[in-house]
């Protein structure tokens, strides 16, 4: 993690990281571990940085945020471009601020770049270069993959390829290094850094990581897609439409947000986009999980069905103490 020079970084053992899939019940179990010991959330998503950007994040409501503090919600606007070294930044601030008032920092989400950058630091890559981003915005996704995979194969087998803003970011860097991008991430990838230490070590991150049997989390995702919609979410993109969203092409791509606009644009019907989400968003969590799995090392925490988030917050209560001296009640 970078810290700002003359700035003390904060104690990983201080901190509990909680991730998963989207619609695995992280929020929930964050909100009830703040409640018990005198916690903070740090929101670890890079939709939810985007004001307006509400009901399709599932951003918490406005009595939880007033009952627990959040940080990291509603950064920026969606005209603004925001990425991993504006979160290792404000995330750090953040933290330094939690602990100084005596308080748990409870990192919750499920971006797992942002989560490596914050353990791990930003890596070597040279910053975006607006001319060339700009063209090759211009390029179709399929030009781009195919450009990706002649020039750089690991990458182009590891990424995923239904997110232009991560191709388009792969493909720049390889033109403005003449390197591969995989080659380029590779100190980064193997070094022993926090986030792949021994999981004993004494100043180990504490990685909780929550995962359902598959068939519930496929249903819990349809429940709230479902839900989405019936809150508003085509009257929010038509609202965030109007204040930009189309200029921001990293939001843009935010799930549901990406089909209702193309749904808009009346390119499929309102059924059809409904079931277009849920199958976007149960793509997105497996790979959510696949990434996970093989650049962190979280001890999962296997959520039954018909567990209460009650209970599977005293069972991460109890990991996080039993790796630490347990956090004073509040």
């Amino acid at each position: 993690m970078a810290a700002e020079p003359g700035v003390h970084k904060p104690s990983y053992p201080g901190i509990l990281f909680l991730v998963g899939p989207t619609a695995v019940g992280k929020s929930e179990v964050a909100l009830l571990l703040a409640g018990r010991f005198r916690g903070e959330i740090v929101s670890v998503d890079s939709m939810q940085v985007y004001r307006g950007m509400d009901i399709g994040t599932a951003k918490p409501s406005g009595s939880d945020r007033s009952r627990i503090a959040h940080h990291l919600l509603d950064v920026v606007d969606v005209t603004q471009p925001f990425d991993a070294a504006q979160f290792v930044g404000l995330a750090t601030r953040s933290v330094l601020d939690i602990e100084k008032r005596g308080r748990t920092p409870i990192f919750c989400g499920g971006t797992g770049l942002y989560f490596k950058a914050f353990l791990e630091g930003l890596g070597e890559s040279p910053p975006a270069d607006p001319g060339l981003r700009a063209e090759l915005e211009s390029i179709s996704l399929t030009d781009l993959l195919q450009e990706l995979a002649e020039k750089d194969p690991i990458t182009y087998g590891r990424i995923d390829r239904f997110n232009p803003r991560r191709v388009i970011r792969a493909v720049e860097v390889i033109r403005l290094t003449g390197k591969p991008f995989a080659q380029q991430r590779a100190d980064w990838e193997g070094s022993r850094h926090a986030s792949t230490a021994s999981a004993s070590a004494p100043d180990a991150p504490c990685l909780i990581g929550l995962t359902r049997p598959l068939e519930d989390l496929r249903h819990r995702i349809s429940l709230r897609v479902e839900r989405m919609f019936r809150l508003g979410l085509i009257a929010e993109t038509e609202r965030l439409l109007q204040q930009g969203l189309s200029q921001n092409r990293t939001a843009l791509q935010a799930l549901g947000y990406h089909q209702v606009h193309e749904y808009l644009a009346a390119l499929r019907s309102l059924p059809e986009t409904i079931e277009l989400v849920k199958t976007r968003t149960r793509q997105f969590a497996k790979r959510q999980m696949t990434w996970f799995r093989n650049q962190l090392r979280v001890e999962w925490l296997l959520i039954e069905a018909d567990e209460t988030a009650e209970h599977v917050a005293a069972r991460v209560l109890k990991t996080f103490s039993s790796r630490q001296k347990a956090p004073a009640g509040g």
